[in-house]
């Protein structure tokens, strides 16, 4: 006698929906993507191998930074498939933002099927020494490491 299994049904249609049942491989399952930091910026490099480079989207809203893109389904008719691997779809990944990321500043470039997102750190989260005077004035001066120029002081 077989029994019923009340999770089949629920594990069957979690694999559809991720793509992990057999003859869902044309729904992309993932962007991969490497992310690091760099001296005074982050560098996210994702993996969207034939997308095509108007389809690529990236924006920052509310200090979430949102990669989108679309890879077209072939459109050869007339032909005889022998195998279909190859996804197709929307991709799309969501990444926080820390305070420390200049948001007005961020560049992105689409390069032989490689979106490489470039992420200044922002000057308030940059290291800064702070000066200490010596004598009856109280006086500090800040410095900016990356403009020896802009001293700030304050009494």
């Amino acid at each position: 006698m077989l029994h019923p299994d009340p999770f089949r049904d629920i594990d069957r249609l979690a694999a559809q929906l991720l793509g992990t049942s057999p003859g869902s491989a044309r729904a992309p399952l993932a962007m991969p993507m490497d992310l690091y930091r760099s001296g005074d910026h982050y560098v996210l490099h994702a993996d969207l191998p034939g997308v095509d480079p108007d389809s690529v989207d990236v924006s920052v809203d509310g200090g979430i930074l949102t990669v989108t893109a679309q890879r077209s389904e072939r459109t050869e008719h007339d032909v005889q498939w022998l195998s279909s691997e190859r996804f197709t779809g929307a991709y799309m990944r969501r990444l926080s933002l820390g305070a420390d990321i200049d948001a007005d500043h961020i560049a992105a470039t689409y390069q032989n099927g490689v979106l490489t997102v470039t992420l200044p750190v922002a000057a308030r989260a940059k290291p800064r020494r702070i000066e200490i005077s010596h004598g009856a004035r109280e006086e500090t001066k800040v410095i900016e490491p990356s403009d020896a120029s802009e001293q700030h002081t304050t009494t």
